[in-house]
C-alpha cells in the first residue's frame, strides 16, 4: 500500500522538467577565414578536423552551423570564449546560443 510520502515523491518527480538545452551556433560573415573557424570548432567544441570542417561548410553555405547542444551555463560560456578568441584574433566571427 502506498504511503502519503510515496505519493508526494511520485508527484514531485512528475512535476520536475529537465532544464532547457541550448544550441551554440556560428554565423557566417565575409571576413573570418575558414581555417580559423575550423580551429575554433576544434578547440572549443572538441570536434575532430573532419567534423569541424563539415560544420564550417554549413556556416559558409547556409549562414549558420550548430557546434553543439549544452545546458544554459555551458552554452553561455562557450559563446563568450569563442567571441573573446575571435576578437583577440581580429575576426568578426559571431557565435550565438538558441534554446532548443
Amino acid at each position: 500500500m502506498a504511503t502519503k510520502h510515496d505519493t508526494e515523491t511520485v508527484l514531485e518527480r512528475q512535476a520536475l522538467k529537465p532544464p532547457p538545452l541550448y544550441q551554440v551556433a556560428l554565423l557566417n560573415d565575409d571576413y573570418t577565414p575558414m581555417e580559423f573557424v575550423v580551429a575554433i570548432i576544434q578547440e572549443y567544441f572538441n570536434k575532430d578536423r573532419e567534423t569541424a570542417t563539415q560544420i564550417m561548410l554549413s556556416v559558409h553555405r547556409y549562414g549558420k552551423g550548430v557546434c553543439g547542444v549544452f545546458s544554459k551555463d555551458i552554452a553561455s560560456t562557450k559563446v563568450e570564449f569563442v567571441l573573446t578568441h575571435a576578437r583577440k584574433a581580429g575576426h568578426p566571427l559571431q557565435c550565438v546560443m538558441e534554446e532548443v
